[in-house]
């Protein structure tokens, strides 16, 4: 009969944090392997040397690169994978002969752990058992003594090897955090906790649970000094209520930034509240405007679905209140509340703010008496419809209409009676919020009420993602639709009867039309 594999976490480095059921399978190990850096001692061998038999058969599987250069072809993903499929064939031939291998990973298994790989290409093949075991970031909090989450609080385990960026967007999005793999990414790291307002609180701890621990403030550690086993512990107490007082809801994910940035030149003092309404364009940074930007560097406040504000910069100074997508009106209320305490504040939308957008939302949640005194102040984005447009040639370049086929907040008979008077009118028309996942029916219904007044041939351009790097872009006609295959991320433009094709299948509508 085949050996079993058992994949035993042994904790972070104190050997009495082992467990006793680990204890008990590594002493009767036919084969003990354990995953080392060339030329350096295995940890998770040395937390466990005291109970391998001295009959067991040692298996070191030796990196060939950790975080040098490599000659392989693949470069470092090749080298790896190839590493992992020679020391997955080394614990085959024991597990097929019979004998049971433990692993040794250390703190757990199948938390950054190098067991799951084996586990990947082993256990479709041989039974496995996974034991597992204090991981490090526990070991650390308890060192630091560091209270990390609390009752409804978030936790989030980051990578250093993050791009910065979207390490201090992803800090300022969660209450309590804990920052793994530091060593030469410290440097990165400490920059975006600054810049997501999260320094202060955090906490450095080095080698959790061994005989040379330590713990510092982040702000204490000589970036030169940073090891691979270390991490920082980033609690959720740092983490404070909103100007509003409130803090969970709708709009949970906040974080209060460190420090506010000056006063800028379109300051509010003298002229009361305002909440900027803004476009973020429907995708690349280089499609927002010069006035967006402005404005999100002065605010100090950003409000939105969470797509759209994951968009934004993280920066000091800024607090990220990001929602889900069907609470317009509770988020505008949320601004402008904001803004009534006396915050800078911007709502964010994807494309044009103004094209089934947020700024409407926010004018509706502003009816209520209580925010007369606030200003509201949308700056334009450029709108889905015209990239979609853009990309195909210039099919809107004549007189066009714009619907959105979502039902949530009209009846279809209201959609299908616009449908059918844009089509007699022989508008181009540019369709939102095509389907979803609750939507499916729509786009067709859409199609055959076109269908009374458009011919087959009708050009019709489908763009999907445009801006994006899933962007896709497909020219088709009113007859051959495949309107199971539109989503939530498409466009539609249906052409008017003089919109033409190019050669190359560019589409485009003449400025002039005959009576």
């Amino acid at each position: 009969m085949s050996g079993r594999l058992y994949g035993v976490g042994v904790g972070p480095g104190d050997p009495e944090l082992l467990t006793l059921k680990a204890a008990r399978l590594i002493g009767a190990a036919d084969v003990v392997a354990f995953h080392a850096g060339r030329g350096k001692e295995s940890n998770a061998r040395r937390i466990a040397a005291d109970l391998i038999p001295a009959a067991a058969i040692e298996e070191r599987l030796e990196y060939p690169v950790t975080t040098g250069t490599t000659d392989h072809p693949g470069g470092y993903a090749g080298a790896i994978a190839d590493f992992y499929e020679r020391s997955a064939t080394r614990l085959a031939s024991h597990l097929a002969a019979g004998r049971d291998v433990v692993l040794l990973s250390e703190g757990d298994p199948l938390f950054y752990g190098s067991f799951m790989y084996m586990h990947d290409r082993l256990s479709p093949r041989f039974e496995t058992e996974i034991v597992p075991g204090v991981p490090a970031f526990a070991a650390a909090t308890a060192t630091a003594a560091t209270p990390l989450v609390r009752q409804t609080d978030v936790l989030t385990v980051l990578p250093g090897t993050l791009p910065e960026p979207e390490l201090a967007r992803r800090l300022a999005d969660t209450d309590g955090a804990i920052i793994m793999k530091l060593g030469r990414n410290f440097p990165a790291v400490r920059r975006a906790l600054e810049a997501a307002g999260r320094v202060d609180g955090a906490v450095y701890v080095e080698r959790a649970s061994m005989t040379a621990e330590q713990f510092h403030a982040v702000a204490d550690v000589d970036p030169d000094s940073v090891p691979y086993f270390s991490l920082i512990v980033v609690p959720g107490d740092s983490r404070h209520e909103d100007p509003t007082g409130r803090r969970g809801g709708p709009l949970s994910s906040t974080t209060t930034a460190m420090s506010a940035p000056a006063a800028p030149a379109s300051s509010t003092a003298d002229t009361g509240p305002v909440v900027h309404v803004l476009g973020l364009g429907p995708g690349p940074d280089c499609w927002i405007t010069p006035e967006v930007t402005e404005v999100l560097s002065q605010v100090d406040h950003i409000v939105g679905y969470a797509p759209y504000v994951n968009r934004v910069p993280q920066r000091v100074g800024l607090t990220r209140h990001a929602s889900g997508n069907t609470v317009e009106v509770d988020r505008a209320r949320f601004a402008l509340d904001l803004a009534l305490a006396g915050e800078r504040v911007a709502v964010v939308s994807g494309g044009d703010a103004g094209v089934f957008g947020m700024a409407s939302a926010v004018f509706e949640a502003a009816e209520d008496p209580a925010y007369a005194e606030i200003d509201i102040r949308v700056a334009p984005g450029v709108s889905a419809v015209q990239a979609v447009a853009a990309r195909a040639g210039a099919p809107i370049g004549a007189d066009f209409a714009v619907v959105s086929l979502s039902d949530r907040l009209k009846p279809w008979e209201v959609i299908e009676r616009r449908l059918d008077a844009i089509a007699a009118a022989d508008l181009v028309l540019a369709i939102y919020n095509p389907a979803s996942r609750s939507r499916t029916h729509q786009v067709a219904e859409a199609r055959e009420v076109l269908l009374r007044h458009r011919d087959p041939a009708t050009p019709v351009v489908v763009g999907r993602d445009v801006g994006r790097a899933e962007e896709s872009l497909t020219v088709t006609t009113l007859g051959k639709l495949d309107c199971a295959s539109i989503d939530m991320k498409c466009l539609l433009l249906v052409g008017a009867s003089g919109t033409r094709l190019t050669e190359s299948g560019r589409a485009w509508s003449p400025r002039f039309v005959r009576a």
